[in-house]
């Protein structure tokens, strides 16, 4: 399917190609929740884009309010939980995988699966009001993503502490402790993306991509293999605690939930 099919069948997302440059905004308002059509449109597109010699960069930033405020919570219902999985990890193996620089442009809600997609793009700048975290643990579950590859960003016990705590941080201290590039005022992210990308265009294609496959903060195959751990535990461990389905249940529910420890 070529690009221009692609822009055709949109719904979630919207996709500008200026030269070397893609540009991809989540759109799917209030708060950009990546539902499973989402991440159909995402893969989509990341297999276009990976195929074009001409993009040597990708943007992905959220139209509205926010980046995103994570992966639609109704997908992590049992029977729903695999296939969900199995696709947004798809588009973060295709995101670690690709030859292209990627460069996330965050604002507003950056949480769970979005901070996740935020923090495999090669870079990622972000405005100092933003909210990053990684509240999955107090719906009974945890980032599978994260819990693979935080570590490498900010090292165990800031990775440990925002996993098990599910708390958020400003965008100032998610470049301060590296999980995001930098950080800048609401007026000031186009700018300083813009900036960025027009460096990376005064460069080789060629050579980024190398020095990408050479220095990248996680080869694809290490990456691969654990993230493949954490989904089979997700799947055969967590998914089966009655705490997993409490924490789901009381949050589309709007209630507070009530923990079995078990």
């Amino acid at each position: 399917m070529t690009t221009a099919a692609i822009e055709s069948k949109l719904s979630r997302l919207s996709l500008k190609i200026d030269g070397s440059v893609a540009r991809i905004e989540l759109c799917h308002p209030p708060l950009n929740v990546i539902d499973i059509p989402m991440m159909d449109e995402l893969g989509q597109i990341l297999a276009e884009l990976e195929a074009q010699t001409g993009v040597s960069v990708i943007r992905i930033g959220g139209q509205g309010r926010s980046f995103s405020a994570g992966v639609d919570v109704a997908a992590h219902t049992r029977e729903k939980v695999e296939e969900m999985l199995a696709k947004f990890h798809g588009v973060i193996r295709a995101l670690v995988a690709t030859k292209k620089v990627t460069v996330a442009a965050v604002h507003g809600h950056c949480l769970g699966g979005g901070a996740e997609l935020a923090m495999v793009c090669d870079m990622a700048y972000t405005t100092e009001a933003a909210q990053w975290g990684f509240p999955e643990i107090k719906l009974g579950c945890y980032p599978p993503v994260a819990c693979t590859a935080l570590a490498a960003l900010v090292g165990p016990k800031r990775a440990a502490d925002l996993i098990l705590s599910g708390r958020t941080v400003d965008g100032r201290t998610a470049a301060e402790i590296g999980l995001a590039t930098s950080a800048t005022g609401e007026a000031e992210l186009g700018a300083a993306v813009d900036q960025c990308i027009a460096n990376l265009l005064t460069l080789s294609r060629a050579a980024l991509a190398i020095a990408k496959k050479a220095s990248y903060a996680w080869d694809c195959m290490h990456f691969d293999k654990g993230l493949a751990r954490a989904e089979k535990i997700y799947f055969e461990d967590l998914m089966k605690t009655a705490d997993a389905q409490e924490g789901i249940s009381a949050f589309r529910e709007k209630r507070s939930p009530k923990w079995q420890g078990r």
